[in-house]
């Protein structure tokens, strides 16, 4: 006769697993981007170059892996619903990511380029938000603040992330603005990292 052993399942292992996926999503979606702009000859008609981009944002992700694996602004929290809810913003925010670069297409760059062949793109995820690859990056790191009740990552989510997303933000949009005379109307419409509830 075979005994049956229950199976203790590891809440943790399953949390940092649904984690750890989301990002590697995001990180396979990045490097098919890199891949997929080396492959496409299209011509820049315009170029600004930024500090925030793929290596500075990596940056900031180790920085915060460094808090959240040191323990650092850790408070003390056994709240079931600020876990669950941090895990479903951090699928949907590795889901709003793939999708919002699906949409972009050939339209992505590491830096701040206008193609000759460039389009506005505003349907999808960019009917949602102008820059839904930058808002779900946003959404990722508070959703791991509450999976890992930590404070710190909060504070450095405010105080460097969304700021930097904010000036690599506004200066796409400057380009924007001068190439596409429709998208000051877009920008009065859609919001920049979170949906618009008043239009």
């Amino acid at each position: 006769m075979i005994n049956f052993v229950p199976i203790e399942i590891n809440v943790v292992f399953i949390i940092n697993l649904v984690v750890g996926l989301c990002i590697f999503a995001i990180l396979i979606a990045v490097l098919l981007n890199f891949i997929d702009d080396s492959d496409y000859k299209h011509k820049t008609q315009k170029e600004k170059k930024s500090i925030v981009e793929t290596g500075t944002m990596t940056l900031f992700f180790v920085g915060v892996y460094f808090l959240l694996k040191m323990r650092v602004g850790v408070f003390e929290s056994n709240n079931v619903v600020l876990v669950i809810s941090g895990l479903i913003i951090m699928i949907i925010g590795a889901w709003f990511n793939i999708w919002g670069r699906y949409y972009l297409g050939k339209n992505w760059a590491n830096q701040i380029k206008i193609y000759n062949d460039h389009q506005l793109v505003t349907s999808g995820p960019y009917k949602i938000v102008r820059h839904p690859l930058y808002a779900s990056l946003i959404w990722m790191f508070y959703a791991s603040a509450f999976i890992y009740a930590n404070w710190a990552v909060v504070i450095a989510t405010s105080t460097v992330f969304v700021p930097f997303m904010y000036y690599r933000a506004k200066q796409e949009e400057k380009l924007l603005s001068g190439q596409f005379t429709n998208y000051k109307e877009y920008i009065k419409k859609t919001g920049m990292f979170f949906p618009k509830i008043i239009k």
